[in-house]
C-alpha cells in the first residue's frame, strides 16, 4: 500500500486458520469496535451508503498498538502517511460506480443518485424516467427509498443510428 509492502504474515498473521468456528457469534474486543465505529463516522462523512476497506484503513491511521503499531514501527510510518496512503487507494480506482475500484464488487441496484451518475444525467431527468415508466425501479419494501438495476439503465438509451 502507499511506498509499503507489508507482509502480515511476518507479523504472524495466519491466513488459513479460521478465526471462530462455525455457529459461533463474532464478539469483538471494545478496541476493534472502537475501529469499527471510526471507520463508520469516515465512511458517513465520505458520503458513502457503507463501509469500505478504504475506510478501515483510514480508520487505523491513529493506532499505535497492536498490529498497526507494529507495522508503524517496522515500515516507519506516521499516521499522516498512512492516511495519504490510504487517500491514494481511492484516487487510483478505475471509474466505475462513482470512482468504485476494480477489486470491490459493483453492486446490483443502486440509488437514483448513484444511476444519474451512471448515466451521467441529472437525478430529476432520471426520476423523470422512473415516473414516465421509460425506467423501471423498485421501492424497499415499507421504505421510501427507491433502487434501480443496474442492468435496467440500458432500457433509457437508444442506439444512435448512422444516417445514410
Amino acid at each position: 500500500m502507499g511506498p509499503w509492502t507489508l507482509d502480515l504474515e511476518a507479523l504472524g498473521v495466519d491466513w488459513l486458520q479460521p478465526s471462530v468456528k462455525s455457529g459461533i457469534k463474532v464478539r469483538y474486543s471494545d478496541p476493534v469496535v472502537e475501529i469499527f465505529d471510526r471507520a463508520a463516522r469516515i465512511a458517513k462523512a465520505d458520503g458513502a451508503a457503507s463501509i469500505r476497506v478504504d475506510h478501515v484503513l483510514a480508520a487505523f491511521a491513529g493506532e499505535e498498538s497492536g498490529l498497526m503499531g507494529d507495522l508503524k514501527r517496522a515500515h516507519g510510518i506516521t499516521s499522516a502517511s498512512w492516511r495519504a496512503a490510504v487517500a491514494q487507494l481511492e484516487k487510483a480506482a478505475p471509474a466505475g460506480r462513482g470512482g468504485e475500484s476494480g477489486s470491490r464488487v459493483a453492486r446490483e441496484y443502486l440509488s437514483p443518485e448513484e444511476a444519474a451518475e451512471v448515466l451521467g444525467i441529472h437525478v430529476q431527468t432520471l426520476r423523470a424516467y422512473i415516473r414516465s415508466g421509460k425506467l423501471p425501479a423498485h421501492r424497499l419494501a415499507g421504505e421510501r427509498a427507491i433502487r434501480i438495476r443496474r442492468k435496467d439503465l440500458e432500457a433509457v438509451l437508444e442506439p444512435l443510428v448512422p444516417q445514410s
